[in-house]
């Protein structure tokens, strides 16, 4: 497959982001924009939306005023990214299993050791870090309780 115009993922990510947007400022709308006390539940979102809608049409368009390039995909590229997506797919299939804290811990290695290429032991810092901040962050300070596994947390 060769890139062009028709075929850039700027196109199609900028499509897919004006639909998006399209979605949240149809739905806002339906909220109160300004109530007794200051803005409503729909005064942000449609903001928003408007901004993405705003900024997909931007991206858009300046990819059709480009000049259609001819490389070739590299498959090697490709697969990286959808190891990644399937990484995180199973990341989130985990979560009820091994818990949110572990789940993300071990999504972190993955990246760091697979993704990234550093050492092992980095990539083992980088998970435990990570782990250990969102529990001590989201459950210890601020009281929000993750999703936690068969090991409590």
């Amino acid at each position: 497959m060769e890139g062009g115009a028709r075929s850039s993922g700027d196109l199609w990510s900028g499509l897919a982001l004006a639909l998006l947007g399209v979605t949240i400022v149809v739905q806002a709308w339906q909220w109160e924009y300004l109530g007794p006390e200051g803005p409503g539940p729909g005064f942000f979102p449609l903001w928003y939306g408007l901004a993405m809608l705003a900024l997909s049409a931007l991206l858009v368009v300046s990819n059709l005023r480009r000049a259609p390039r001819r490389t070739p995909v590299e498959w090697s590229r490709v697969a990286r990214a959808l190891s990644a997506w399937l990484a995180l797919a199973v990341s989130v299939a985990l979560f009820k299993v091994l818990g949110f804290v572990v789940s993300f811990a071990l999504l972190t290695y993955f990246m760091v050791a697979v993704m990234y290429r550093r050492p092992p032991k980095i990539a083992a810092l980088a998970a435990l870090a990570s782990g250990a901040g969102f529990h001590l962050l989201f459950d210890r300070a601020l009281g929000v309780s993750l999703p936690s596994g068969f090991l409590g947390f």
